[in-house]
């Protein structure tokens, strides 16, 4: 089986049992988000620390006003890796997660600049409720990326 045909696999495998346990897919699916967005901030913040639109304290803003939430997220997303490939495994498997979605944004956002970035991040810090910051996830994140859960395993 080809690369490729092993990752579409996956994908099916995934998109299958995303299907068949929906309640508890959505939860993760959200902690992903959230996960997400934290690191794209963090990722985007390094980069644009340099220019006159530098929103590293409006970054930080955002992880103080959502710390438990982000962590909480975090945790959910370790769980669910640790049931499914054991304590070393899931460390792995979070850190190959990390890892894809900085290089995600290694290069900058794709369609926000600096400036436009910074406005949100200060928006994010304001926002109360997960449900909020899953929302600006979707609408901040990159769309079409395949979810780095059903990569994790690789």
């Amino acid at each position: 089986m080809t690369r490729t045909g092993k990752i579409a696999a996956i994908l099916a495998a995934a998109m299958l049992s995303a299907a068949n346990t929906p309640a508890q897919a959505a939860p993760l699916e959200n902690a992903e988000k959230l996960r997400k967005l934290d690191i794209m901030l963090m990722v985007t913040g390094l980069r644009c620390r340099t220019t006159p639109d530098d929103f590293q304290r409006d970054f930080q803003a955002f992880e103080a006003a959502h710390l438990g939430q982000l962590n909480s997220a975090t945790s959910d997303l370790r769980n669910s890796l640790v049931e499914r490939y054991g304590l070393t495994g899931a460390t792995r498997a979070l850190d190959r997660i990390s890892t894809a979605m900085a290089n995600r944004y290694g290069q900058g956002h794709p369609a926000l600049t600096c400036g436009e970035l910074k406005a949100e991040t200060r928006e994010l810090a304001r926002l109360r409720g997960e449900a909020e910051l899953v929302a600006a996830a979707d609408r901040l994140l990159i769309p079409d990326a395949p979810s780095h859960l059903a990569l994790a395993g690789r």
